[in-house]
């Protein structure tokens, strides 16, 4: 992974010690609040219902295993002993006291971390495929890119204050497992058919109150136009995109108005202006980049070992875990392992500071001591030699991070909700709670197969209800949470956005209708056919007519 130089490490130690003393200077009234509400906001630092949340960056959601000790520390000195992890691939603190934050970035600083760039109207940290660099279908490791991306992102002086967020996700394979379709950029690695590596842009994705999906501005721009083509898209948008208005304020929403033709002929006039300017990648800062992301020392006779094969045939419970939740490897005798941080007595995504210990000290022993968060709200360890998967399987059952629910209802995605959020209109997480407890049954849902569901406590999407394949929306109905289903959504490589089944769901009622949606399924889908094919094959008219049956 990359490793900050002594500039980098000068940058976020200033960084902290900066906002001590704008803390301190707030702290005793010689800061007006909406003043130092932008100072806060540069620095990932949100007021939410009960507490301030820190909001901090892991960038294309890799981190070290001192890292995630570092993360474990801070949440027992600063907060209640556990961290959320995001669907952006970050990590928040959500009781931290305002007085202590400065603190906690000195500390993070110490393990090269921080929260430069997690919020306000910049370009949030960029996002990536959690497996990237070890599956089979990749054209290109897209974690250098990423990184790349990065530092020229940071702090960069002309984007600090664009008309709204701006966030970019990058991926190396045609499995878009990063999401890209929805993000303001999407920057896809390709080759062109004389074999050259290059990228296709994407513009224009996201969620929120206009969820959108991107549209191709160009199929294949030179890897060392990279940064000078998307300093061209953020010049067209800052100085075009809408400031009058928040909810228009998005890049989308500029795309949309002017149409992507006209847009795609702005970005490229001001490409055209400043191409082969210094922003042109060279050869040589390309290869110092990619130095940071060697395949480390993988064992040459790990295909050898005969233990797997044996665990695999005398252990069912391990079998399946095998199946569900690891993902073959692009070097003979390793696998992906997904970690799954949903325990229905959690909020998905959270992990306390003893699990996050214990992850890392299996990282060490078993991954590379590397782990990766995930747009699930998950972990990866990328990189498990098949003989260490058995012991690595029941040490994560010990640590309760074992469960087999690897792209079922069970690994539902979701936001904090009305219990943290000062945003949101609806809870969440007893949502979650009753969703999980009313489907244990193992066998029920991997015989429903790959089924995706999302849900947010409020329009602006956090948890990317519009492109799951079930989403669930919470909405204020006079003080009271209702829940509004959308079918047929996707964030892959064939991404859609869910249509609204109907009338929003009392709280009581949502694993009830839940249940029906899925009944609607079993009994009309085909041989193999996935809940989401099944949904663009027949439409959301048979799955209404029995949610809403009862109304009729």
């Amino acid at each position: 992974m990359y490793i900050y130089n002594e500039q980098d490490q000068r940058l976020i130690e200033e960084r902290a010690e900066q906002f001590r003393d704008q803390t301190r200077r707030y702290l005793a009234g010689e800061i007006p609040d909406e003043e130092f509400r932008v100072l806060r906001l540069q620095n990932g630092l949100y007021i939410q219902r009960h507490a301030p949340m820190l909001r901090v960056a892991i960038n294309y959601g890799l981190l070290s295993s001192d890292q995630l000790r570092a993360l474990a520390e801070v949440s027992r000195k600063y907060d209640k002993n556990y961290a959320h992890f995001t669907t952006r691939q970050n990590v928040q603190f959500n009781w931290p006291a305002l007085e202590q934050v400065p603190d906690i970035l000195a500390d993070l600083a110490k393990v090269q971390m921080h929260a430069i760039q997690t919020s306000g109207s910049c370009i949030r940290s960029v996002t990536s495929d959690q497996f990237a660099g070890v599956l089979a279908d990749e054209v290109e490791d897209p974690r250098p890119w990423s990184e790349i991306i990065r530092q020229w992102a940071a702090l960069h002086p002309e984007f600090a204050y664009l008309p709204r967020k701006f966030k970019i996700a990058c991926t190396g394979s045609k499995s878009d497992r990063a999401a890209t379709q929805v993000h303001d950029i999407g920057v896809h690695l390709v080759k062109n058919a004389a074999g050259e590596q290059g990228f296709e842009i994407l513009v224009g994705g996201g969620l929120g109150r206009t969820p959108m999906i991107g549209k191709v501005i160009r199929e294949f721009l030179p890897r060392q136009e990279l940064l000078a083509y998307l300093e061209a898209i953020l010049r067209v948008y800052n100085l075009w995109g809408r400031r009058d208005n928040k909810y228009k304020a998005r890049i989308k929403i500029l795309v949309a108005s002017l149409g992507v033709d006209e847009f795609r002929n702005r970005v490229e006039a001001e490409w055209e202006r400043i191409k082969g300017g210094e922003l042109t990648l060279t050869e040589a800062e390309i290869a110092r980049v990619k130095g940071f992301f060697q395949p480390p020392a993988y064992a040459g006779d790990a295909a050898a070992d005969t233990s797997y094969g044996a665990k695999l045939a005398s252990d069912g419970d391990f079998a399946v875990w095998i199946e569900r939740n690891t993902i073959p490897h692009k070097v003979a005798g390793y696998r992906a392992v997904v970690l799954t941080l949903k325990d229905y007595l959690k909020a998905p995504g959270d992990l306390t500071d003893q699990q996050m210990d214990a992850v890392a000290d299996l990282a060490d022993r078993y991954n590379f001591g590397e782990v990766r968060t995930t747009h699930e709200q998950n972990m990866v360890f990328a990189s498990v030699q098949q003989a260490d998967l058995y012991p690595l399987w029941q040490a994560l059952t010990e640590l309760g991070l074992a469960r087999a629910v690897v792209g079922t209802i069970n690994d539902m995605i979701t936001c904090p909700g009305l219990d943290f959020c000062s945003l949101a209109n609806a809870e969440t997480l007893s949502i979650a709670r009753q969703v999980q407890e009313r489907f244990q049954d193992m066998d029920y849902l991997y015989d429903l197969g790959e089924l995706s569901l999302k849900m947010s406590g409020c329009i602006n999407a956090c948890a990317h209800h519009h492109v799951g394949h079930i989403g669930i929306l919470g909405v204020d109905k006079n003080g009271e949470s209702y829940y509004q289903f959308t079918l047929g959504g996707s964030a892959a490589e064939d991404a859609s956005l869910g249509k609204v089944l109907g009338k929003s769901i009392p709280l009581a009622d949502v694993a009830d209708t839940l249940q029906k949606i899925l009944d609607v399924y079993v009994e009309i889908r085909d041989d193999g056919e996935r809940f989401l094919d099944t949904v663009r094959r027949v439409g959301n008219e048979p799955f209404k007519e029995r949610v809403y049956a009862a109304n009729h």
